[in-house]
């Protein structure tokens, strides 16, 4: 899979959007759109690509293991199973090498855990592992990816998401999350009328940052950034520091639960979303 690194100043920018939004609610996800024609994967050897499907039991907790070229995509939904859709992505000196070298690959999803085992990737062959996958809307999640974006929506638990080089893109959810990556942005929606969360830890080194609250959700607020600005619609202290807009602690609401915001290199946003 292509990875790129975007600029941390790009990245900052683009995150800093003005305007409110009414709060988000969780949708209902069914329709698949992990396919070989959306694939990504850039090669001058011989390609091969195939999807594959597993349907398994839901027991509240899910781990992803992205491997090391590989995003995931977490999409809550009302059924009680978990569904598995893997793209698996190979190159080699020749078709049939490459199919031969997808056909060596496994992707296991028992006891929870979603991972993808196959052969050493060589100078003239490799592979990776993209997934999609369906989970009831209350899941803890863990995700892990070394070389892709990850991606959760529409789910409320235990939220751990990590990457090495990729986005980390968390939309209309709810309850405990922590997420990091070293080079790109995250964005983070959280869905109903409040955050009924405990904490929040979100760290990346370069890449922006943007959170969206319900306009009456109640938290308390660390923001920093080595090299970038600090918004904020809701209100922040004043203060005549050159350190004014790297470093930032204020009480959202009436205080609560810590939300920490980390980057090194781009800037921060706190996004209101108004109540209807």
């Amino acid at each position: 899979m292509r990875t790129g690194f975007t600029k941390a100043g790009w990245i900052g920018t683009a995150l800093l959007l003005a305007g409110a939004s009414l709060p988000a609610q969780m949708r209902e996800n069914t329709e698949k759109q992990l396919s070989c024609n959306n694939s990504g994967y850039d090669s001058s050897r011989a390609r091969h690509c195939e999807m594959r499907e597993q349907t398994l039991p839901a027991i509240g907790r899910l781990s992803v293991d992205g491997g090391t070229n590989g995003g995931a995509s977490i999409k809550g939904w009302a059924r009680n199973e978990v569904l598995v859709r893997a793209r698996i992505e190979t190159s080699a000196e020749n078709e049939g090498a490459a199919a031969n070298l997808a056909s060596r690959v496994t992707v296991d999803g028992n006891g929870g855990q979603v991972k993808a085992t196959g052969p050493e990737s060589s100078h003239d062959s490799g592979w990776s592992v993209s997934y999609e996958i369906f989970v009831p809307h209350s899941t803890d999640l863990t995700m892990n990816a070394n070389n892709g974006g990850v991606s959760v929506s529409d789910v409320r638990g235990q939220l751990r998401v990590q990457t090495r080089n990729g986005g980390v893109n968390l939309k209309r959810v709810e309850g405990d999350i922590q997420g990091e990556t070293a080079n790109g942005g995250i964005d983070v929606e959280l869905a109903g009328a409040s955050w009924n969360g405990r904490q929040m830890d979100l760290k990346t080194r370069n890449g922006g940052v943007q959170v969206s609250l319900p306009s009456r959700a109640s938290a308390n607020i660390v923001a920093e950034t080595n090299l970038g600005g600090i918004q904020s619609d809701f209100p922040m202290p004043q203060s005549n520091s050159r350190e004014r807009n790297r470093k930032v602690e204020f009480a959202v609401g009436a205080g609560g639960p810590p939300i920490h915001i980390a980057t090194g290199n781009g800037g921060i946003r706190l996004k209101r979303i108004e109540a209807q």
